[in-house]
């Protein structure tokens, strides 16, 4: 009897492990569970033509589905090109700079306690760019939803105001966002995982185009098949059809940006760079924005 193991990611939501729809995974979280498949072969016994097709099968989805991978298909940028992004611990997640003591992430980055602004490489000190500030609190979006990642939207107050420079500046929201048509190539970054079998984050900031994918096609059967249903709080976004174009773990909260604004917030995908399973960023609607300027006035009084 011969074992074939592969490693597979579980659900986290709010700091809790659930077991169920184990493809569907926010991009902040790593893999810490081993499922075993038992392939029953007898030492005696040749597989047939068919059943070493099958059995080469399961070796490709294994490896093409790895957990594990970076800005899919992207590239390094140019150091500080991003003032705005923000690199967020722990766990490792993205977020935009949107005031001089204001974070927007993701809903499911729970626990952040620190945030790092000015930032290129993780292991280089930065210390003439790098600007360290601890979280004072959360503001999580009153309708998130942890089991269909609807209002994946998070606001973190700094423990003080940044300094804006050339490397660190603040991303200015727009008073409307126009919902993007599908087709239209928008941009991402994050510091996420750097290859498909290991679990090493990328330690420079990277960044890739995607393509927006038209809601009504993304819930077909061929994309996530109305699991979880595709809102219009939620926008699609992937390969051209051509080249691999995805975010992964690690890079949850990050920005997508449309012809230079801010559109949306990374939030989940189904394993990585799958051309049939985009991944999935938060709308930035008028109603989200309402409630972002809500918050920010808010604090002020």
């Amino acid at each position: 009897m011969q074992w074939l193991c592969l490693s597979c990611c579980l659900m986290h939501f709010c700091g809790q492990t659930t077991s169920f729809d184990l493809n569907i995974k926010t991009r902040d979280r790593e893999c810490i569970k081993v499922q075993c498949i038992r392939l029953h072969i007898k030492e005696t016994e040749m597989l047939c033509l068919r059943d070493f097709i099958v059995f080469i099968s399961v070796i490709v989805l294994i490896v093409q589905s790895s957990d594990g991978s970076e800005i899919i298909g992207g590239k390094e940028v140019q150091p500080h090109s991003l003032p705005f992004m923000a690199l967020l611990q722990r766990p490792l997640c993205g977020g935009i700079l949107i005031s001089p003591t204001w974070v927007l992430t993701a809903a499911h980055c729970a626990d952040i306690k620190e945030v790092l602004l000015g930032v290129h490489s993780i292991k280089e000190s930065e210390t003439e760019s790098r600007q360290v500030r601890e979280v004072v609190s959360h503001v999580r979006h009153p309708c998130y939803d942890a089991e269909n990642y609807a209002n994946d939207l998070m606001l973190i107050k700094l423990d003080k105001p940044v300094s804006q420079t050339k490397t660190v500046k603040c991303l200015n929201l727009g008073k409307t966002v126009r919902d993007p048509a599908a087709g239209t190539s928008c941009l991402v970054a994050g510091w996420g995982k750097t290859n498909n079998m290991g679990r090493k984050m990328s330690d420079v900031l990277r960044s890739v185009n995607v393509t927006v994918i038209d809601r009504v096609l993304c819930n077909t059967g061929e994309y996530y098949s109305l699991n979880p249903v595709i809102t219009s709080g939620m926008i699609c976004a992937g390969s051209d059809g051509k080249n691999v174009a995805d975010t992964c773990e690690g890079d949850s909260g990050g920005p997508l940006l449309c012809n230079g604004e801010l559109i949306g917030v990374t939030s989940f995908g189904q394993k990585c760079g799958l051309i049939k399973k985009p991944g999935v960023y938060s709308f930035l609607s008028q109603k989200q924005l309402k409630w972002i300027k809500k918050t920010l006035d808010k604090s002020e009084i």
